[in-house]
């Protein structure tokens, strides 16, 4: 198998390949906990780690929470450093057709300066804290964020952007975190409806099945549950087409949505489900991801999510699926594999587009 593909991403163009293959970590690729469920359809009421806890230690996790290391932050700006890192809570872009604030962005200069040039060297450090503060706390989670610390084709953490929407000591703000392949966030609750603040973005260039992409494992987690459909399932979750990227791609909608529901699965197969639901929520702190699970109840449960799977003219034996997409009332997880990883999640109890 060949450790890097072609790339064929128009977001990526502009940025060179700056990281050494070499370095990556490799991935663990199953989960070795049990999981507790919740008698409300499958819906997992504990979401354990991934990777096992003796191969992956425990790293310094920020005692303070996101939100209070972003008012820190605000705090120690200067004047001049406002007009470069601080926006406000409704700002568009020139042409007015989104608001930056619910973006996801494929690098620093989509939205202002980088870290390096906007921050002093101890805002730099609250910065990472903030960073760190929305993880699970572990390595592997850091290493997923970070793409094992080269921040992908950014290259670096001063490469990467950061940037506050409207006042963090009022109700209305956002606190934005943008990188190659990389946009997360966190906002104290500012908006009724999203989890994580609004949509997330996360995705990373080596081959993506190759263990050195860091997102590999949660690639063998879904396709595990695919092939323990039996053949009329997959009849339902292979789906033609191509679900599309960026904010079409994450549109929420109330129904019509693709692949195998949730319902038409045994109880073996739920249970793989629960798996892949853990694993790819396994880098989020526990706040975010029980605000996720929070959502999915109240847009019907786990009953309502439909798994799919898109495969392309141009896949191998080997690497098969071009797309593979979680989908419900309310919740989007787009995982594109190929050439590489681009991951759009959009997850509200609000329908409609990103906006």
């Amino acid at each position: 198998m060949p450790e890097n593909l072609t790339p064929n991403c128009p977001e990526c163009e502009g940025f060179e390949t700056t990281v050494d293959r070499r370095n990556f970590i490799r991935v663990l690729g199953g989960a070795t906990a049990a999981v507790a469920l919740s008698g409300t359809a499958g819906l997992p009421t504990t979401l354990l780690r991934a990777a096992d806890s003796k191969t992956e230690p425990k790293a310094t996790k920020p005692a303070k929470p996101a939100e209070e290391l972003v008012k820190e932050l605000f705090a120690s700006l200067k004047d001049e450093q406002k007009k470069n890192v601080v926006l406000d809570y409704d700002h568009k872009k020139k042409d007015g057709k989104y608001l930056t604030r619910h973006r996801m962005v494929n690098s620093a200069g989509e939205i202002g300066m980088k870290i390096e040039s906007a921050y002093s060297k101890p805002q730099q450090e609250l910065v990472e804290k903030i960073l760190r503060s929305l993880t699970a706390g572990d390595d592997l989670s850091w290493k997923c964020i970070t793409r094992d610390n080269t921040w992908d084709n950014s290259g670096s953490f001063g490469n990467c952007g950061a940037y506050i929407f409207g006042d963090p000591t009022t109700k209305k703000w956002a606190w934005v975190f943008a990188g190659h392949h990389l946009t997360v966030r966190c906002d104290g609750d500012s908006e009724e409806g999203p989890a994580f603040g609004g949509p997330i973005y996360y995705g990373h260039t080596p081959n993506p099945y190759s263990d050195r992409n860091v997102f590999y494992y949660q690639t063998k987690e879904v396709i595990g549950l695919l092939n323990a459909l039996d053949e009329k399932q997959r009849k339902q979750a292979i789906v033609k087409g191509d679900p599309g990227e960026h904010e079409d791609s994450v549109e929420l909608k109330k129904e019509g949505h693709p692949g195998v529901a949730f319902t038409d699965l045994s109880k073996d197969q739920k249970g793989l489900v629960d798996k892949v639901m853990r694993t790819i929520l396994s880098p989020y702190r526990k706040e975010d991801v029980d605000e996720v699970m929070q959502v999915i109840k109240a847009n019907g449960g786990m009953d309502k999510i439909h798994f799919a799977w898109y495969p392309d003219k141009g896949m191998k034996e080997d690497m098969p699926w071009a797309f593979w997409r979680l989908e419900g009332p309310g919740f989007v997880w787009n995982f594109r594999v190929m050439p590489h990883v681009h991951t759009y999640v959009n997850i509200s109890t609000k329908v409609g587009k990103v906006s």
